[in-house]
């Protein structure tokens, strides 16, 4: 399946967005690259609400996002209705969020992550399938 993804970093995720969007766009996903585009300094927020705006509303099916930690991404993305964002460090984990909490959007921290490790995260949270089932009933009582 080849999903529309939304994508955004804020400076110090901006290298590896860049090469995650190249990544994706050779292997024929439709991104829509909501920023940063350049390494001048910029705040994670900016970006990370576009992303899970996107995702919210059906106009993306994934969203990943990208910063130093991952941290200051996935908090603000979370605060969105409907967002499961996942920080992400190892393929294994993005691999289990997908598995048993259907995460819709991939957080990953630049600074802790090597770009391979980075780009077999994204490959493994495009691929992986929600489980449903048991995970179904938890996943149902995130929402507040």
């Amino acid at each position: 399946m080849s999903y529309r993804i939304a994508i955004g970093a804020d400076h110090a995720g901006f290298s590896y967005k860049e090469a995650i969007r190249s990544w994706l766009e050779a292997h024929n996903y439709t991104v829509t690259d909501f920023g940063t585009y350049s390494a001048d300094s910029a705040d994670y927020a900016d970006f990370a609400h576009p992303v899970a705006t996107a995702v919210e509303s059906g106009e993306a099916d994934r969203g990943i996002l990208i910063c130093g930690s991952g941290q200051g991404v996935s908090m603000t993305a979370n605060k969105h209705q409907g967002i499961r964002a996942a920080l992400v460090w190892q393929p294994a984990i993005a691999e289990l969020t997908r598995q048993h909490n259907d995460a819709n959007v991939l957080c990953l921290p630049e600074r802790f992550i090597d770009l391979n490790d980075a780009l077999e995260c994204v490959q493994r949270f495009l691929e992986t399938e929600f489980e449903g089932e048991r995970h179904q009933r938890r996943v149902g009582k995130i929402a507040c």
